[in-house]
This record gives structure tokens, sequence and C-alpha cells, in this order.
């Protein structure tokens, strides 16, 4: 098997690795006053597709929907992957292979399998209840730094959850 060519749940769903991510997340960057442009914290993702995936990292993003970076970690604060992106264009760096894509929501895809509402997921990190297809946030939470959202349609059912470093 080419190793650029990995199958997408081996990149980060799924595998004994992910059991280890479950454990909890180091701090990403010093503490003090957070950039309104940058969240950090650990995620869960489950899709619920034959067999069941899930994934839990800690996570840095930065930027906005259209130019951004976003950092995935285990525990101990390893770096899993880190993709970054601009218009046309998408970078993902995992390990020593780099793959490039069309678009972030291309690179999401093939990263955690599905796709996800990355323009909304930026505006549910600041609060603001923006709508995407098939997706419902629930952000009575978010002061608290928690954030959940899951998508209904098309399947399979998809639940993302972040908690946030205040």
């Amino acid at each position: 098997m080419n190793a650029m060519r990995m199958p997408r749940r081996n990149l980060l769903l799924g595998g004994t690795g992910a059991a280890l991510l479950l454990m909890g997340c180091a701090p990403l960057r010093p503490p003090g006053p957070r950039p309104p442009d940058l969240w950090s914290g650990r995620l869960s993702l489950s899709v619920r597709s034959e067999p069941a995936q899930s994934f839990s990292a800690g996570f840095e993003l930065s930027g906005r929907p259209e130019a951004g970076e976003l950092l995935l970690s285990t525990p101990l604060g390893t770096t899993l992957a880190q993709a970054r992106w601009s218009p046309g264009q998408a970078l993902l760096v995992s390990g020593a292979q780099k793959r490039r894509f069309n678009s972030i929501d291309e690179l999401l895809r093939e990263l955690t399998g599905t796709s996800l509402p990355l323009a909304a997921l930026f505006d549910w990190l600041r609060g603001i209840p923006t709508q995407a297809q098939g997706w419902e946030a629930d952000l009575a939470q978010s002061a608290n730094g928690r954030l959940v959202a899951r998508r209904s349609s098309p399947a399979p059912l998809v639940e993302l959850r972040l908690l946030l470093d205040l």
C-alpha cells in the first residue's frame, strides 16, 4: 500500500491510538487571554457508520473559514496532524506525509471520513447560532466552553463535541 494513500480511518479515526486520545489533552498554548480567532481544547467526533468510527484529540483552531489552521494532538502534546488552508488550496501534514487538496472541505472529508460545516463551526465557536444543512448545534453551554453539534442528514449520523480551554 502506498503510504500517501493510507485509508482515511487510519489517519485519525479508529485504531488503538484512539483509545489513548480519550484520556485528555495537555494544553497547546500558554495561559493568558485567547485571541478572538483562536480556539483550543479537546474534540471528539463520532460517525455512526458501519463500522462506527470515533476520534478524540486535542485541537487548536485559528483563522476563519476562508483561511486558517487546525492542529490536532495527542494527550501528551504530540502533533497528529496539521491542516492549513486558504482559498483554492489545503494542506494536510501528518508525520512526514504531506497531502494537498483543492479545498478545506475536501481535506476534512478525507481526514475525518465525513463532511463538516466549517463555516458554521467558526460561528458556533463565537456563540452565533448559524444554520448548517442537516446539522443542529447546541450552544446552551457555550459560555462554559462546551459545544455539541449533531448531523442527522445525510446519513450516517455524526456527533461533534468540543470542550474549549477557557
